[in-house]
This record gives C-alpha cells, sequence and structure tokens, in this order.
C-alpha cells in the first residue's frame, strides 16, 4: 500500500465517525474528506465529517464536530478541535508528522505514487493536429496537458496509454495534397501562375508553407515527371491520390515526431482516420447503434438563430444523441452517402473501446468545445465514459508584442522556434501554470528569466540549492552521510522551528495531491504544488542567512544538520517527482 498520511487519516476519522454514528450509510462515508487545512494555523489536517453525517445522522453538525473531536486523539492524532460550522481539525503527533521525512527517503521517488487506478486502462488521446503543416504553439498546451495528464494518471496507478489520432482523411488533407501537388510541379521546374492553380483547383493552394517545398522535391525525385499530366492536371487520379497524398502525410508526420520528441511527448500509440475509415470501422460502428435502435432517417429543426443560406430540410441518417444528454440529434452521413467527421470519430472511440480502453481522456483545443456533448453521447452509447479536457488558445509574447500565425501562409512561430528560444523545461513548467480552460499569455522573456516570477527557474532552483547541500556535506563527511538509507534513520525531535515544520507538512501533502490531481484530470495542480513547495524551501534557506541556528550544515552540532540533511534530501526527492510527472528534467546546479 503506498505511503499517503491523508489517506491513513481518513481511516482513523471514519474509524471515528462510525463508532459515533452507528449504520453509517456508506454513500455518506465515501464523501468525508481529509485535506489541509487553508491557514496552518489552524493544524496538519481538517475533515468534513461531521457536516456530510450530521443529517443523515440527525444531528446538530457542531455538536457531532464536538463528539467526533474528542474521539479522535490516538497514536496519530494528537489532538484535534472543532471549528466553524462543523469541521474538525487535526493535529497530527510531531513524530508522526516528522515521520514523513523517513517515508520520503525510503520511498524515493515512488513517494505519492498511489494505486488508486487500480491498474484499470485509461486511454490518453493529445495533439492529434492535422498533420497539414509543423507542430506549432498552439498545438503545444494540448500535448504538453495531455502528456502530463498521462503521466500523472501512471502515478496514480492507471495503465495509461498515450496516442495521437491522425486526421488524415476529409477535404483539409485532400488541400494538403493538392499544394504538395503545387510544389511537386514546381521541383520539375513547370512554369506556374499561381492564380491559374488557385483557379484550377479551388482551394488546392489552402498550404502556401515553404514547408511543402521537400515533399515536393522528394516526390519529383521518385516519380519523375510520371505523376504530371498537361498544364495543371494529373496523369492519373488514382495514382496521384495515394502517391501524392501519402508522401504529403508520411513526410508531415514525421516532422510532427520530431517536434513532440523535443518537447518530451513521446506517444504509445498512432491510429490512422483513414486507415479506420477503409476498414470499414465507421460504418461497423454504425450499424452497431442501429442495432440499438440508435440511428434513424429524419429531419432535423433548422438551426436556432439565423438561418443558413445553404441549410434545407432534407432526410439524414440520426444518431439519437439526445438520448444521452445531447440537444439535437446528429447526422451520421453526408448528402453524396459518405460519412460525416462525427461518424468516423465515433468509429474511432469504438475502436478504443475494443482496445480496452475503458476510460477514455480526450485533450482538445478549446475551439472544439461544442463538440462535447454529441462526442460524449456516443461513447455513452457505445458503454464507455469519455472526458474531454479543453485546452484555451496561448498567446505568445515576444519583446512585449504579440506573435501572431498562420499556418496556412506558412508565417507563424512553430512549435521548434519556441523550444530553440526558450528550452523544453520552460515551455512545459509554463503551459501548466494555468489551468487548460483559462486563456494564457507565454512570455518569452519572462520564460528565460532567473527570478521568482519565472515558475520553472524558481522550483529547479530549489532543486539545485537541495543538491548543492546534500554535494557540500558530502564532501565533508563522505558519501554516507547524504546515502537515502541513512538519512532515513536519522533522529528529527531537533526539527521544531515553525518553517522547517510547515517544509514537511507540504511535503506530507504530495501523495494527496497526485490523487486529487489525478482524479479531476488536472495537471495543472502539479506545477502549482512545486511553486509552492519551492517557496517553503527557499524561505527557510533565507532563514538561516539571518538565523546561523537554522542553517543546514553546522560541523559543531551533528545531530541538527543530520535532521536537516534528511529534509534537504526529502524536498529534493519530491520536487523530482514532481518534475517527472510535468516531464521537466530536476537540474542539479545553476550557474
Amino acid at each position: 500500500m503506498p505511503h499517503n498520511i491523508f489517506a491513513a487519516l481518513r481511516v482513523r476519522v471514519l474509524e471515528a465517525l462510525r463508532a459515533t454514528v452507528p449504520d453509517l450509510p456508506e454513500a455518506v462515508a465515501a464523501r468525508v474528506e481529509v485535506t489541509p487545512p487553508r491557514d496552518a494555523a489552524h493544524g496538519d489536517a481538517a475533515t468534513n465529517a461531521a457536516l456530510v453525517a450530521a443529517k443523515p445522522a440527525g444531528r446538530n453538525p457542531r455538536e457531532l464536530a464536538a463528539a467526533l473531536a474528542a474521539a479522535l486523539p490516538g497514536r496519530l492524532i494528537d489532538s484535534a478541535a472543532a471549528a466553524g460550522p462543523g469541521f474538525v481539525n487535526l493535529r497530527l503527533h510531531p513524530a508522526a508528522l516528522r515521520g514523513e521525512i523517513g517515508a520520503i527517503l525510503r520511498a524515493e521517488e515512488s513517494f505519492g505514487s498511489s494505486d488508486i487506478g487500480a491498474g484499470q486502462p485509461a486511454n490518453v488521446e493529445y495533439v492529434s493536429a492535422n498533420p497539414t503543416g509543423p507542430m506549432h504553439v498552439g498545438h503545444c498546451r494540448g500535448a504538453v496537458v495531455g502528456d502530463a495528464l498521462a503521466n500523472l494518471l501512471a502515478k496514480a496507478g492507471y495503465a495509461v496509454t498515450k496516442e495521437y489520432y491522425i486526421n488524415d482523411a476529409g477535404a483539409q488533407v485532400a488541400a494538403l495534397a493538392w499544394a504538395a501537388y503545387w510544389r511537386y510541379l514546381q521541383a520539375l521546374g513547370t512554369p506556374l501562375d499561381e492564380a491559374a492553380f488557385a483557379a484550377a483547383v479551388p482551394g488546392g493552394l489552402q498550404y502556401r508553407g515553404d514547408y511543402l517545398v521537400a515533399a515536393g522535391a522528394a516526390l519529383a525525385a521518385e516519380h519523375g515527371a510520371a505523376l504530371a499530366g498537361p498544364g495543371i492536371s494529373v496523369a492519373d487520379p488514382a495514382l496521384w491520390l495515394t502517391t501524392v497524398r501519402d508522401t504529403a502525410v508520411a513526410m508531415m508526420m514525421a516532422g510532427i515526431r520530431e517536434d513532440l520528441a523535443l518537447l518530451n511527448v513521446r506517444p504509445d500509440v498512432f491510429t490512422s482516420e483513414r486507415a479506420l475509415v477503409e476498414a470499414g470501422v465507421a460504418d461497423a460502428t454504425i450499424a452497431r447503434l442501429a442495432a440499438q435502435d440508435l440511428v434513424y432517417d429524419g429531419v432535423l429543426e433548422p438551426p436556432r438563430g439565423k438561418l443558413p443560406d445553404d441549410w434545407e430540410p432534407r432526410r439524414q441518417t440520426l444518431f439519437r444523441a439526445t438520448r444521452f444528454g445531447d440537444d439535437v440529434d446528429r447526422p451520421l452521413r453526408k448528402s453524396d452517402g459518405s460519412n460525416t467527421y462525427f461518424a468516423n470519430d465515433i468509429g474511432y472511440h469504438a475502436d478504443k473501446l475494443r482496445r480496452g480502453a475503458a476510460t477514455m481522456i480526450d485533450v482538445w483545443g478549446a475551439d472544439h468545445g461544442g463538440y462535447v456533448p454529441r462526442m460524449q453521447a456516443a461513447v455513452t452509447a457505445l458503454g464507455g465514459r469519455l472526458d474531454v479536457v479543453l485546452c484555451q488558445i496561448v498567446h505568445v509574447l515576444k519583446d512585449g508584442a504579440p506573435v501572431r500565425m498562420s499556418k496556412r501562409a506558412g508565417t507563424y512561430i512553430t512549435l521548434r522556434d519556441l523550444l530553440d528560444e526558450v528550452g523544453r523545461d520552460a515551455v512545459r513548467f509554463t503551459m501548466l501554470t494555468r489551468k487548460s480552460d483559462a486563456q494564457m499569455e507565454f512570455d518569452i522573456a519572462l520564460a528565460v528569466a532567473q527570478t521568482r516570477d519565472n515558475p520553472v527557474f524558481y522550483v529547479q532552483y530549489a532543486h539545485a540549492r537541495c543538491r548543492s547541500v546534500l554535494r557540500a556535506a558530502a564532501e565533508q563527511a563522505g558519501a554516507a552521510a547524504t546515502a537515502h538509507a541513512a538519512l532515513a534513520e536519522a533522529p528529527l525531535e531537533t526539527l521544531e522551528h515553525p518553517a522547517e515544520l510547515a517544509l514537511i507538512r507540504r511535503l506530507a501533502d504530495w501523495p494527496r495531491l497526485v490523487e486529487a490531481a489525478a482524479l479531476a484530470h488536472e495537471p495543472h495542480r502539479i506545477a502549482f504544488f512545486l511553486y509552492d513547495l519551492a517557496g517553503d524551501f527557499h524561505m527557510l534557506w533565507n532563514r538561516g542567512k539571518d538565523d546561523a541556528a537554522l542553517r543546514f550544515l553546522q560541523a559543531e552540532r551533528p545531530v541538527e544538520t543530520r535532521a536537516r540533511l534528511a529534509l534537504v534530501a526529502a524536498t529534493a526527492i519530491v520536487i523530482r517527482s514532481g518534475l517527472g510527472v510535468m516531464g521537466v528534467d530536476p537540474v542539479e546546479e545553476m550557474r
């Protein structure tokens, strides 16, 4: 069983609650929480047990809280006090609080790992950008959020699959193929009139970026003029479709994989939309829904508000999405008989279910928010569960001015540009400093600043300071003096200053924080925790500058020094554990 002091406190609270309220309903017990108090002056933890149990027990919340407070003290809890409308504040025995340091040192980076996931399969799909150009900053936030969330779920005990869905079917990929064909004709030296090409192939120059020059050159090198017909036409439409499109998509995906790897994002699975369509997965899934009487031919009501000029009341193949919470039934087939994007997406999620993904999490851009209810309705109809994490847009600032992006024109700041400017760690950490559904500004100057206002610097600096203390101790007393196993046995009674105890309380909260963030699907909580932890450590470091008695290394006080080395080593471990979830490297030293 992974170590979690708050889980142990909850067990003790439930024991006392069940003794005080016989026949406590399990549904009520499930709502009992033990969390850090908002104000550390109130204690080490607080519980809502009396508040949630008062009504079922037919008792006054404050009276029940007082009864609980009287029953709780024991081996783990030193004292308890009723507070407010029915909370109970708890204080740990000092030895139990300090004992968290030994637990951290023995567990090392696995401290904070949980088994709440119980090995359940969880599929996290993220990025999934159309393969129509290089990765840009707009893709970066979803990539980081999805990857950190997947790491967080793995830390919490889920069997995680990281997945990228390649949107290689449909109009945008066709437009990419035409743009690659234009570059191919250029590579052949064919005289071109851009306006004539655009007129001959509507939408054919949707993607003008120079990144397709290499695709055109590769096609010309392999096929010569075999793909080119007279003028702008193609020699063999079937050959063109499979050759130009596939070459362009393959080259775009190769670049995307390289960019993701630079960001430390490595999906376990890449799934092709086109491969699923050609395998008939979407059609089979529609048939499966039809067998459940969830598909019918009907006419949708006109859209609310202004009626589009191209809207007409026509019969369509519809999915009964309203049975599962959506506000309208959704089309599965277009007027030409081909499947809608929605139908293909249903087939894709059915394929995930077939592969065992009991829990599915999709990370999308916020502009797809309106698509969430229909997709969740479809997955529910298929017997699965889907959570969608939305990521708002990122505004990049350089020299105080916004950087504008346009994939089609090929003038934008790419992911690789950003990584070159500030580095992978700064990009990943910064992207997690706001909740994903909140808009954010990525200030390039701030991301490289060596100040407290730069969270990644502040946290990495805390780890570097920890490591510098431990290196100095090893130089003075030998490596054995800083070995985790040895420090885990150090007497810790001398750790009694409020700043030391505050740091221990923060460290002890790491396992609870991991579980809460994993259940909420909110990896940004890790960044917030690490920033606060770094603040507690820097505060203790600065106190040592002003008060010699609080310095970490004191040759004339070996007992106090050993205890503080244990605290410093535990702090470094938890910082590394948190940075590992975020996909950020710890720093050994900073110059």
